[in-house]
């Protein structure tokens, strides 16, 4: 079947609350699980490996960001189909049946792991597909789900800065179970590595999530990725922080559903929230913004 036979996933993306009423914005980028079925047929693995990829449910936990005046920008399609956490032609050649152009960036770390825009293995390191792609198909993903999510993204980040001087963005993901990573945090804040967010944003939400009971690592076992290092500019007053979750704080990864602690761990997102839009507030905008003058926050494209 043609790449252009896939049905269109409509909305890609969706966004509550879109007006700006505070600097802050948060986003899910990788809870969408919306499947294409000419992508299930395309894939050697089921859907419930498949799904082992997404952020489960972090959609859902940090849904309480509209009362506390932040958008909630959301991806409706799921990670494996379309990673808006890589540049938009971060792509492995071998997927493909034509060369990619000149600009692709083919040699990344996470290109050579397998997960690029377009990623190759899913679940516990399994290939998805069972032949090569068309370019028609990348092509085809990036006019549906990458440009119009970071379009939005783009558009939330300008028109906050644009009201209050500055924006901070809360990138919100979470991490399986691994047995590779010593001393698993139940929360890892990354601001990779101190670039892409002022020191004080990192304190106060560190400081909150520990005084609520959670173990907090700083970039380790992650740091921040696409969003994080493109987007965050904190000379220029944006401020990215990517908050990774553990699953088993909140979810079952074998049955892929919440557990007894989603509730309590939803109702400490939305306090987190509420805390970091009080206190941006109240941030100084000369320590903040650091430029004179509102640039427009374009695309990263």
């Amino acid at each position: 079947m043609d790449a252009h036979d896939t049905p269109l996933l409509l909305p890609t993306v969706q966004v509550a609350h879109p007006v700006a009423m505070t600097p802050v914005v948060v986003a899910s980028p990788h809870s969408g699980s919306q499947y294409p079925a000419t992508f299930l047929e395309s894939s050697h693995l089921d859907l419930e490996t498949l799904r082992r990829s997404e952020d489960g449910f972090m959609d859902a936990l940090l849904s309480d960001a509209p009362a506390c005046g932040a958008p909630l920008l959301r991806a409706n399609f799921p990670r494996v189909y379309c990673d808006v956490n890589r540049a938009e032609w971060e792509l492995d050649p071998a997927m493909f049946t034509e060369n990619l152009p000149p600009e692709a960036l083919t040699d990344t770390a996470k290109v050579r792991a397998g997960f690029g825009m377009i990623a190759r293995k899913a679940g516990l390191g399994h290939d998805i597909y069972k032949r090569k792609l068309p370019i028609s198909e990348a092509a085809l993903r990036q006019t549906q789900c990458w440009r119009p999510y970071h379009t939005t993204l783009a558009t939330l980040i300008h028109h906050a800065k644009v009201r209050f001087g500055h924006c901070i963005l809360i990138d919100g993901h979470s991490m399986p179970r691994t047995t590779a990573v010593r001393a698993m945090p139940d929360i890892a804040l990354g601001d990779a590595h101190g670039t892409s967010c002022a020191p004080e944003l990192m304190v106060i939400m560190e400081q909150f999530l520990r005084e609520r009971g959670y173990a907090v690592a700083r970039n380790h076992p992650y740091a921040g990725g696409y969003v994080t290092q493109t987007y965050g500019r904190p000379h220029a007053g944006i401020h990215v922080v990517q908050m990774e979750l553990s699953r088993p704080l909140y979810m079952s990864e074998r049955n892929h559903q919440p557990n007894r602690h989603f509730a309590q761990t939803r109702q400490d997102m939305a306090a987190l929230i509420g805390h970091i839009v009080e206190w941006s507030e109240h941030f100084g905008k000369s320590r903040m913004v650091g430029a004179t003058g509102i640039e427009p926050v374009t695309p990263a494209v």
